[in-house]
């Protein structure tokens, strides 16, 4: 009977070790893959965009409020970070500097390339055509 539990448990740990290890994968993948653009402010139009990233492990959901072309405020709406709290003055940094091409925070580069995707895709959404 003990046997028999003792296998159940080594297949669950060995389970959810595999699962970890392929979501590892993945999240380092979208990472990787994260590129971030310098939107053209003068091509957005006034109002507020929300946008979001996903790096599954790391999530981000922001709300940018644009005003005569300049970026008002960026309120993060959601941050699971891991271990990346620290990545969370990055809105107040691209406010700051009105624009995109601000530092990553050392000890939190994924949650910070991942706030500003989310910034990103938010202000793309005003960009007029």
């Amino acid at each position: 009977m003990m046997r028999n539990i003792f296998q159940i448990l080594l297949i669950i740990i060995f389970g959810l070790a595999l699962s970890n290890c392929k979501a590892m994968k993945e999240y380092k993948a979208r990472v990787d893959s994260i590129e971030i653009e310098n939107v053209d402010l003068q091509q957005v139009a006034d109002g507020e965009y929300t946008g979001s990233f996903d790096a599954v492990l790391v999530k981000a959901t922001v709300k940018v409020a644009v005003k005569n072309h300049r970026i008002e405020s960026i309120d993060l709406v959601e941050h699971e970070n891991g271990r990346g709290a620290a990545a969370e003055v990055i809105p107040g940094n691209v406010v700051k500097a009105q624009s995109l091409q601000v530092d990553t925070i050392s000890g939190a580069t994924a949650s910070s390339k991942v706030i500003l995707e989310a910034i990103e895709l938010a202000l793309k959404k005003g960009i007029q055509k």
